[in-house]
């Protein structure tokens, strides 16, 4: 097949170009800079942002399917950026599927697009989206989401959308960086009562994730497994606290022992929010609401629909994820 991959310079975007390329499928590109390791590794490399639906077009041009991963991720900034990359650049994504026929489209989403604050233990797909948002990466990516299904159409573009939780791996450039920044300055607290239950997904189970989604939809017209957004995580829900101790372990850092009631912490949330967007200040608060929600909530899932659907199973498991973490640290 072949097969264009946004932001393919990403955690996730690499890895399931990595994986197509083994496979020994013809991959195309689409990133915002050069990555000179996934050309030399086959990729057909093309400069370009989402946001110019032109460049988006002539990218989906001749190819069989597109995997969409290209994102404005984070928890603070300003509603247009993130609504032009998420919302509008997922958009021009489809637009340019329906206009060269492309067969194929899997789409990059989030958990977070069904969290409203609340706990969510073992939910499934079900799930409604919030009457609330708290903040502009989930609302944005819903929307992307909603119009990436309501785009399925059997026999002219098939589409999925995975939600993979918490990506986590080696060379990991975002999560772990900053726990372990905070960490280590001091500025990490337990939220909550350090009970709540968490999904996670190493970055090579979410990738075969989106592996499988193509290979389903790009098999047969199938109706069942198309039009339909899914969650994807190791299948393994941890204590949250504990997990983030076992990484931390691995990192050489000592764990957080402070603790700070969910309530507390969502009054600061709301008020750090409120003085960093009165005084406009684009850094993001040190606590938000969404932020203390996720620290001491369940958010934990059911993806019986992936497997039985898609043909997802996890591969590595989070003993192997923290062993090979362990392995690469070391040699750091």
């Amino acid at each position: 097949m072949h097969i264009l991959v946004t932001g393919c310079g990403g955690f996730l975007g690499s890895h399931i170009v990595r994986q197509l390329l083994r496979r020994g499928d013809t991959v195309r590109g689409l990133g915002r800079s050069d990555y000179p390791s996934l050309t030399d590794a086959g990729m057909q490399p093309v400069r370009g942002d989402v946001r110019d639906a032109d460049c988006v077009q002539a990218a989906c041009r001749g190819v069989d399917a597109v995997i969409h991963t290209a994102a404005k991720a984070g928890v603070w900034g300003d509603w247009k950026s993130y609504y032009e990359i998420n919302t509008v650049g997922t958009e021009n994504v489809i637009r340019g599927c329906q206009t060269e026929q492309v067969g194929t489209l899997v789409y990059t989403s989030s958990p977070s697009v069904t969290f409203d604050g609340s706990d969510q233990t073992n939910i499934d797909e079900s799930a409604s989206y919030p009457t609330r948002w708290l903040c502009h990466y989930p609302h944005t990516k819903a929307l992307g989401e909603q119009a990436v299904l309501a785009a399925h159409a059997p026999g002219k573009l098939q589409t999925v959308s995975l939600r993979p939780h918490l990506i986590w791996g080696e060379q990991d450039p975002h999560l772990f960086p900053r726990l372990i920044a905070r960490a280590r300055s001091g500025r990490l607290r337990i939220v909550g009562d350090g009970q709540n239950r968490i999904d996670t997904v190493h970055v090579e189970n979410a990738a075969a994730a989106h592996l499988n989604a193509l290979d389903r939809l790009s098999a047969t017209d199938d109706s069942a497994a198309g039009g339909r957004a899914y969650f994807i995580t190791q299948d393994e829900p941890v204590n949250c606290w504990q997990w983030i101790r076992d990484v931390l372990e691995v990192a050489g850092v000592e764990p957080p022992r402070k603790r700070i009631s969910f309530k507390a912490a969502w009054r600061l949330g709301a008020m750090l929010e409120t003085v960093y967007r009165l005084t406009g200040r684009a850094n993001e608060p040190p606590m938000t609401r969404f932020v203390a929600a996720q620290l001491a909530k369940d958010h934990f899932f059911d993806i019986t629909a992936a497997r039985e659907l898609l043909g997802y199973q996890p591969t590595v498991s989070n003993q192997q994820g923290l062993e090979r973490l362990r392995d690469s640290w070391g040699e750091g």
